[in-house]
C-alpha cells in the first residue's frame, strides 16, 4: 500500500515538475522579450523563477531517491559477500534518515524563523523557499524507511544490495552496477 502511494505520489510529482518547467521557461523568455523589445519586464519572473528552481530540484530528488537514481560508487561494497552488502546498505539507509530528521529538523525552524518575513517583489511569506526541505524529508524518509523495511524482513533481491547507479559517461555504460 505504501509503495502504490509512493509511485503515485511521484507520478503527480513529475506533472508538476513539469508545470512548473513550463512556467519558468515562460517567465524567463517572456522577460527577456519585454526587456529587450519593449524596454520593460516582467516583475515577478526572476523571484518565482527562482522559488520554483527550488522547489524542482527537491522534487526531482525524490524521484531519484525513489527510483535509485542518485549516483555512486561500489568499490568497496562490491567486493562485500550478501551479509556484508546488507549491513552496509542498513548503515547507509540509517545514515540517510538520520539527514532527512536534520533537514527537517533545520528546514522547520528557518521556516518558523522566515514565517512573518515576506519576499520583495511577490509579498509571499519567506517560510515557502523552506517548504521544500521539509518536502522532501518527509517524503524522502518515508521512501527510506519503507526500503529499510523491505531489507529488514528480507524482501530486498541480491540486486538491490548495491544500488549504484552509474555515469552515463562511464566506460562500463549506464546502469546499475
Amino acid at each position: 500500500m505504501v509503495h502504490k502511494f509512493i509511485d503515485g505520489f511521484c507520478r503527480a510529482l513529475n506533472v508538476v515538475i513539469a508545470l512548473c518547467l513550463a512556467v519558468m521557461v515562460v517567465l524567463v523568455f517572456g522577460n527577456v522579450v519585454m526587456r529587450y523589445g519593449f524596454n520593460s519586464g516582467i516583475t515577478l519572473s526572476e523571484e518565482l523563477s527562482r522559488w520554483l528552481f527550488v522547489w524542482m530540484t527537491f522534487m526531482g530528488a525524490i524521484i531519484a531517491l525513489k527510483e535509485h537514481g542518485h549516483l555512486g560508487t561500489d568499490m568497496l561494497v562490491g567486493k562485500l559477500g550478501p551479509a556484508g552488502k546488507k549491513l552496509c546498505l542498513g548503515v547507509s539507509y540509517l545514515l540517510m534518515l538520520f539527514v532527512c530528521w536534520l533537514l527537517f529538523s533545520g528546514a522547520y525552524q528557518q521556516a518558523m524563523i522566515n514565517l512573518d518575513s515576506t519576499s520583495a517583489v511577490m509579498e509571499a511569506s519567506m517560510a515557502w523557499i523552506y517548504a521544500p526541505g521539509l518536502v522532501f524529508a518527509v517524503f524522502g524518509g518515508l521512501i527510506l524507511l519503507t526500503e529499510l523495511l523491505r531489507l529488514l524482513t528480507g524482501k530486498a533481491s541480491d540486486e538491490d544490495l548495491v544500488m549504484v547507479q552509474e555515469s552515463e559517461e562511464s566506460p562500463h555504460g549506464s546502469g546499475k552496477a
